[in-house]
């Protein structure tokens, strides 16, 4: 098991990649390979201490965005007494948001097992990083022009239901390690020409619930397996730095692009691909 200074560095690693569109499952993956750690990232204690580091950024991510939340689920409540969300862009962000998570949900609940060993595949885990590195540069050569920068509900609202599908459907890629959910999802995103500032807030918005959900499942396996004291120290790491994170990154993409990201994916995942098989 992990001690917990591994915990720690894990912890803080996941509160970065995860928000950052250079995948935290990749990392999480890769780092305690290359480092040789003598751990197996296939058990069940590994697993939960994953989802628990990602429960610790998915509680940043609410209290960062309660505002949005509060509204959003409000809006929820009255289309559905209303039968209708027309006008009302907070009610049609929180169906979009709920069409765009159906399909990771569904994806990652069918195929659990499998994915789940993909956690001690590290030569794949390093080619999948420079793939999402790709994608990112593909992003922005191919991303359509937003026709603004706002990343409001009103700007978020204008996606179509399709769109919102669309990003789900691309959201899955997060499922195997190296791919980034922020990543994906800004993807998507910016095909569907949103802003990076609106690709990025929807991303973070999107990550919120599907976290929680997989949380619910897997923290009751993490408490009966044992671990649960080293998984809080990697959860309370990770929280802490997702809202460094997360403040940092609003800010970022109002002016700036994800071509950093894509460089970082490329080169780390060539330098742990060529460790990794030598």
């Amino acid at each position: 098991m992990l001690t917990y200074a591994q915990a720690a560095l894990l912890g803080l690693l996941q509160g970065i990649t995860e928000l950052f569109p250079i995948s935290s499952l990749g990392h999480s993956v890769l780092v305690p390979q290359l480092l040789n750690w003598q751990i197996d990232q296939t058990s069940p204690q590994f697993i939960g201490f994953v989802v628990a580091t990602h429960l610790g950024t998915a509680l940043v991510l609410l209290a960062f965005f309660w505002r949005d939340w509060v509204r959003i689920i409000a809006g929820i409540f009255r289309s559905l007494f209303r039968f209708g969300i027309e006008g009302d862009a907070h009610a049609r962000l929180g169906w979009l948001l709920i069409t765009a998570t159906v399909p990771a949900g569904l994806i990652g609940l069918l195929f659990q097992t499998k994915l789940q060993t993909l956690f001690g595949a590290g030569i794949l885990v390093a080619i999948a990083l420079v793939c999402n590195g790709i994608m990112l540069f593909g992003a922005e050569r191919l991303r359509k022009r937003a026709s603004t920068s706002d990343a409001d509900a009103e700007a978020l609202a204008k996606l179509s239901f399709g769109q919102a599908f669309f990003i789900g459907i691309a959201q899955t890629l997060a499922l195997i390690p190296g791919f980034s959910r922020t990543g994906v999802t800004m993807t998507g995103g910016l095909l569907s020409g949103l802003s990076r500032e609106s690709a990025a807030r929807f991303a973070f918005l999107l990550a919120t619930p599907i976290i929680l959900a997989a949380s619910v499942l897997e923290i009751p396996k993490l408490l009966s397996a044992g671990g649960a004291g080293v998984a809080f120290a990697g959860a309370l790491c990770a929280a802490a730095a997702a809202y460094v994170s997360v403040r940092f990154l609003t800010r970022y993409f109002k002016t700036r692009t994800l071509w950093p990201f894509a460089f970082y994916c490329v080169v780390a995942g060539i330098l742990a691909f060529l460790f990794l098989v030598a």
